[in-house]
């Protein structure tokens, strides 16, 4: 077997020439988290609960389709493949029955993969568990092994799920992550990672469901780990490494009193109940629960909704056929009745609390739980596990380590936990625009630095103007990889996912062709990308069904860089005049509108309208106005490989000029230059400026795809290159008198917060 492509040198990956290598990546496919057959995208219904005869095969695309796509891919610049896939795609059939014809099928589309020289990283994806819980990731049987009722989950609001939801188009934005703190996940997620300590009574199998669930997941990855390795051509190229399950949550481990919101939840979107009213309501009972809705300025309290499941329960009945997967309950787990009244915590008979802070302490030895604790302990002992198992098959793998979101990473540095091998990989997004899905270029929200308390107020953590966000972004991605080195030791940084939402201020961009918002915090965000230091990323996300109505066919999201119903991204060459009227133009009234007073925060007056679904196609009665979904950004010059060390590098998108410095302890070799990917969508033509040496700029094809490539060859020591390619139609975005406009409606806002 050849060496790895890729290697690990303190904080930086190198190819076998010793070049330092920067991961250029996409997140492929965000529809890999739904099953082929039946096609089932989370608005679709008929057929959703039959989860155990579902097949992925042709997720991400067909094999046929994948030489388009991954070409398309390399033409962009993209030489990493985040590669998503789900434990439900592996064993949705049952307990220990793997999908080989699914197995069969990725192989196929990783040796597609190599064919365009992508490197690949594994990604067991999973958001609020599971399809069945209103996100992706585990097989339907989880659930019923945990003796839950997923058919039941929509009445009781243990989970909010757009398949069954009422009107699926009318779902509203981003409160399927709010399903992280309802009943199913908080149960889940708690037994997953310690429900030795905290449900001893769950027995099946002859043992606890903590392992009983941890075993078939690292087993079914473990599983497919193996027939890659059979298959004999994929491991070192193009495979270079498995990530860690995907944004792993610790249910109510660590909650010190589940009758009250814990205070670092900062996520609150409709009804928002505490974990000891998600209890009550789970069993059946009616509650009164505050609705929270989220604006400019983060959550707000709205008012109260009635809750009544009418004697409904989340838990499955004692009449359900428990033999039905083959597993064996222990008697001592009775089904019909909540697991945590089993424990004591509650008396479903007098519905009262008995045990508030049973979550609290660690049982094992009294110690109080917080989130790092979590992460030091049940997190780590499985990510232990975990790395046992690749490293069991593939002794040389890259781990690509992915704690908690915005949590404080494990404390491993100078441990035997501190693998050279390790990639930290963690996950940024604006939560301002993600949420509100409108791109305020007035002000934003140091999150990372509340969340590690930074400021003395919150107050002080707001960001005005977009210089200022752009560099609080690029602040607040440095912060995250520091705190990683400073936690677990000198590892590349690479987060693994970053983007932005698409179907900002209303869809405006779909009827008008004109992305400016996107193309700025698409921008900003690349901007922060390379302001940071990190090693890579890999861009959330590429979706190949995306279209303006549905989105990423995902509850609602639309973060895809591609989509069916906008205007395919020119090969190569400048813009028609018409592509730069309808991309560029910020002076249009669609951006204008985009900023106006009125789209600065979400409120009780304009709610109703930012949470409606407007059906639209990418036609007007003025003809095709369909655009270039923000291309200007995410099309951007980078460098492949260096040869030396990379000491910054970025691209001004407004003057189209890219720069980069190294620094090099001997002069490049003939046959191994530093190589840059220069795009011709940006430098159809240029002029390039470098501290010495000499540089060439050629095309350079993959299987079809091609890239426009420049080589540098310089001296040893501190270098320079920069390059300026062809500025597009800018235009100043707003006048002094609407910046000061914007400013006093700021002000306004924080004196009614």
């Amino acid at each position: 077997m050849s060496p790895l492509r890729l290697r690990i040198d303190g904080r930086t990956f190198r190819d076998d020439q010793n070049r330092e290598v920067t991961l250029h990546g996409i997140n492929c496919a965000a529809d890999a988290k739904f099953p082929a057959t039946p096609n089932q995208p989370s608005h679709v219904a008929d057929k959703f609960f039959d989860g155990d005869n579902v097949s992925f095969v042709n997720r991400p695309f067909s094999v046929e389709d994948a030489t388009t796509h991954f070409a398309r891919l390399r033409s962009w610049g993209y030489n990493t493949i985040r590669y998503i896939f789900t434990w439900e795609a592996i064993e949705h059939a049952g307990p220990g029955r793997y999908d080989e014809e699914w197995i069969q099928h990725t192989i196929a589309i990783l040796r597609k993969a190599k064919d365009y020289g992508f490197y690949v990283f594994m990604d067991p994806h999973q958001d609020v568990w599971s399809r069945f819980s209103g996100g992706s990731g585990a097989p339907m049987w989880t659930l019923y092994a945990c003796g839950l009722d997923p058919t039941l989950f929509d009445v009781t609001e243990a989970a909010l799920v757009q398949n069954v939801y009422p009107e699926p188009q009318n779902y509203p934005k981003m409160i399927w992550a709010t399903n992280y703190t309802r009943l199913v996940c908080q149960v889940v997620f708690t037994l997953f990672f310690a429900g030795n300590e905290f449900a001893p009574k769950a027995i099946i199998d002859g043992k606890n469901i903590q392992d009983y669930l941890q075993d078939h997941f690292i087993g079914a990855v473990e599983h497919l780990a193996k027939r890659i390795h059979e298959a004999g051509d994929l491991w070192h190229d193009p495979i270079v490494g498995f990530e860690s399950i995907n944004e792993p949550n610790r249910g109510l481990i660590g909650y010190q009193d589940i009758s009250v919101i814990p205070s670092e939840q900062k996520l609150q979107k409709g009804t928002s109940p505490t974990a000891w009213q998600a209890i009550l309501t789970g069993s059946g009972n009616a509650c009164e629960i505050d609705t929270w809705e989220f604006g400019g300025m983060g959550p707000y309290k709205s008012g109260s909704s009635l809750v009544d499941p009418e004697g409904k329960s989340a838990w499955l009945s004692p009449e359900y056929d428990d033999t039905r997967y083959g597993w064996k309950r222990d008697p001592g787990w009775r089904l019909g009745e909540c697991l945590w009244a089993q424990h004591g915590v509650w008396d479903p008979k007098a519905k009262t609390l008995l045990k508030k802070d049973h979550f609290a302490k660690d049982p094992r030895n009294g110690a109080r739980i917080d989130y790092e604790y979590f992460n030091n302990h049940w997190w780590l002992d499985h990510w232990r596990r975990y790395s046992k198992m690749v490293k069991s098959v593939f002794p040389d793998s890259l781990m690509f380590l992915q704690p908690p979101v915005l949590e404080i990473p494990p404390s491993i540095k100078g441990t035997e936990d501190d693998d050279p091998n390790i990639v930290f990989c963690p996950h940024f997004y604006d939560g301002i625009t993600l949420l509100t899905k409108k791109w305020n270029r007035v002000w934003n929200i140091d999150v990372f630095g509340v969340l590690r308390n930074r400021y003395l107020t919150p107050a002080f953590a707001i960001k005005i103007g977009e210089s200022a966000i752009r560099n609080c972004f690029a602040h607040q991605l440095t912060a995250i990889r520091e705190e990683g080195t400073d936690k677990m030791g000198i590892h590349p940084c690479l987060f693994s996912e970053i983007g932005i939402p698409y179907d900002m201020d209303d869809k405006y961009a779909y009827k008008t062709g004109n992305y400016s918002s996107q193309i700025a915090a698409l921008d900003a965000n690349h901007f922060a990308l390379e302001q940071s230091h990190a090693s890579g990323f890999a861009l959330w996300c590429y979706t190949v069904n995306n279209n303006h109505f549905w989105g990423d066919q995902w509850n609602g999201e639309d973060l895809s860089i591609y989509s069916v119903d906008d205007k395919p991204v020119p090969n190569a060459g400048p813009f028609t005049e018409a592509e730069s009227r309808a991309s560029l133009d910020v002076n249009s009234p669609s951006y204008s509108r985009a900023q106006s007073a009125e789209t600065l925060s979400v409120g009780p007056s304009n709610l109703g309208k930012s949470l409606s679904v407007d059906p639209m196609s990418s036609q007007s009665k003025d003809g095709d106005v369909r655009g270039l979904r923000a291309a200007e950004a995410f099309i951007r010059p980078t460098p492949i490989t260096t040869h030396g060390d990379l000491s910054s590098y970025g691209f001004d998108l407004k003057n189209a000029t890219f720069t980069l410095s190294l620094s090099a302890s001997s002069s490049t070799p003939d046959e191994f230059p530093t190589v840059i990917y220069l795009p011709e969508f940006h430098f159809p033509t240029s002029t390039v400026e470098t501290s010495g040496g000499k540089w060439s700029i050629s095309p350079e094809e993959h299987n079809g795809a091609v890239q426009q490539i420049l080589r540098w060859w310089h001296a040893e020591g501190d270098q320079t290159i920069t390059v300026k390619g062809v500025v597009r139609k800018q235009g100043n975005v707003l006048s002094s008198e609407d910046d000061e406009g914007y400013l006093q409606q700021y002000q306004r806002n924080c004196a009614v917060m």
